[in-house]
């Protein structure tokens, strides 16, 4: 179906019909070309039902040296980083254009490869994927360097200068929302860039990447390498031509970013890592109805695959019962099945191996002596594919695994305070730092705790809102630089000095 328009067919037949005749693309693009590589290939495997979706071909040092030279000949003798910023601008808008043109074909590439419902796929991510090239191409010609006041007989410069070639890898869980976050920016900056998405998901980035040309981006600005982390990411963090890499994913692997950038070149590095994040619940909150639905949507959204989930409940004693119960009932009532079906409230884990991962927690849950209120074990085993019924524990300590660390999947643990300084002390208790909610009617109340609480987002009476004009990332081990908003421009630009004597 590639080029086919939107079908306004969103039946469950519908869905399956146009996922049968879609092409899917299997070789890298290098350079503005598919590229099959030196041969290698790897499975990639639809959680929807265990079965085969394609072999695409696995990068590796050789492939890694490829792209990034064509990035590097596209930024050091190609024109784009010597374009007007405004040109630069249309082209991204151009982009979006197509991202939202082939939305139907994006959202089933993404459903097929890592498990979200098609229409949350259509609806919520590319919406988001096309909102972000359009952003940044409005603002790429509204950007203004600077000249400081001097002596009379001097005028200084202050230019914003693209970094070079960038290294975008991006995980699995939200694959071209990542892959936009990171490579919109850099492009508007006037970067070249090479797109590493997960072996998970490689289709949907290689379609992007295809679109990306077809929009007007120049051979060589934008390169899609697949390949799996240990080959293909690692190329990338080691590469010397790699001038600033941008990751987003596991703590465990940043680290690794972080020693291949120690070992190489010492490239900029920047993280958005993983995440343990507190959904504070006081007793004045102005809904508690509206409460209690938010921390079951927010931890049972995109199958609870997402660093931000709202993982902690953290709920005051006088309400617990209340919140926890009415979240409960959601997580007994919430429709597990076919992604492809818009009936779908939650679909099938990205993988096998990560559902017996995430069973392992809930195994270790189980052990630590939290109580099962909900969820807890597989489900649709004749399907094939890797689904798991919403999980609810409280009694909930805070030294348990269950409390402390991330399981990535739809488990919540829910744990009870008695004072708010108790529920700060509870939420900072954390290596992590991503993100929080805090659910009062008291504006003094939300201040204090909101400055209390270390994360780099605290959302009040909400969670998961806000548009790209707000910068997004964490502290400590959620990692460090911002996506999102003019911030983001900071990662991919070099601030440059001139002084000029008069």
């Amino acid at each position: 179906m590639t080029g086919a328009p939107h079908d306004d067919d969103d039946t469950h037949e519908g869905w399956q019909r146009r996922a049968r005749a879609l092409a899917l693309p299997t070789a890298h693009l290098v350079d503005g070309a598919p590229e099959p590589g030196g041969g290698a290939t790897f499975a990639v495997v639809s959680p929807r039902d265990g079965r085969l979706l394609a072999e695409v071909a696995a990068g590796g040092e050789a492939e890694a040296d490829a792209a990034v030279a064509a990035a590097r000949r596209a930024f050091d003798r190609g024109p784009w980083p010597r374009l007007a910023p405004a040109e630069r601008g249309r082209v991204l808008q151009r982009l979006a254009e197509l991202v939202e043109r082939h939305r139907d074909e994006l959202a089933l590439l993404i459903s097929l490869e890592m498990g979200k419902p098609v229409t949350e796929a259509r609806d919520i991510e590319l919406r988001a994927v096309a909102a972000t090239f359009r952003w940044y191409g409005e603002l790429a010609g509204k950007l203004a360097d600077e000249a400081p006041q001097t002596p009379g007989d001097a005028l200084a410069l202050v230019t914003r200068e693209p970094v070079g070639v960038v290294a975008a890898v991006v995980p699995w869980n939200f694959p071209l929302t990542m892959a936009a976050w990171k490579a919109a920016p850099a492009l508007a900056a006037g970067c070249t860039v090479v797109l590493k998405p997960a072996e998970q998901s490689p289709l949907s980035a290689l379609r992007l990447g295809a679109l990306a040309v077809e929009a007007g981006l120049p051979d060589g600005v934008l390169n899609v390498l697949a390949g799996q982390g240990p080959a293909a990411g690692r190329a990338l963090g080691r590469h010397p031509d790699v001038d600033a890499l941008a990751f987003t994913g596991s703590t465990e692997v940043g680290r690794h970013f972080l020693r291949y950038a120690a070992d190489s070149n010492l490239k900029r590095v920047w993280l958005e890592l993983g995440g343990k994040s507190p959904n504070i619940v006081l007793p004045d909150a102005p809904d508690l109805e509206r409460a209690a639905a938010t921390a079951a949507w927010g931890i049972f959204f995109n199958q609870g695959e997402m660093c931000t989930a709202p993982s902690r409940l953290l709920v005051h004693r006088a309400v617990a019962d209340r919140v926890v119960d009415a979240v409960v009932e959601r997580a007994r009532t919430l429709r597990v099945g076919d992604p492809l079906d818009p009936a779908t409230e939650m679909g099938p884990l990205v993988t096998a191996a990560h559902r017996e991962r995430v069973l392992g927690h809930i195994a270790a849950a189980h052990r630590d002596g939290a109580r099962l209120r909900a969820g807890g074990e597989a489900a649709l085993p004749d399907s094939g594919g890797s689904y798991l019924r919403p999980t609810v524990f409280d009694r909930v300590g805070p030294t348990m695994r269950l409390a402390r660390e991330e399981v990535f999947g739809p488990v919540l643990a829910v744990q009870v305070f008695d004072t708010p300084e108790e529920a700060v002390r509870i939420a900072n208790d954390s290596v992590y730092g991503l993100a929080a909610g805090l659910w009062t009617a008291d504006l003094s109340t939300a201040h204090r705790m909101s400055r209390a609480l270390r994360a780099g987002t605290v959302w009040v009476n909400c969670y998961e809102e806000g548009g790209l004009e707000v910068p997004f990332g964490g502290v400590r081990q959620s990692g460090h630089g911002r996506d999102k908003s003019a911030h983001a421009l900071d990662k991919y630009t070099d601030l440059k000095t001139t002084w000029i004597r008069l």
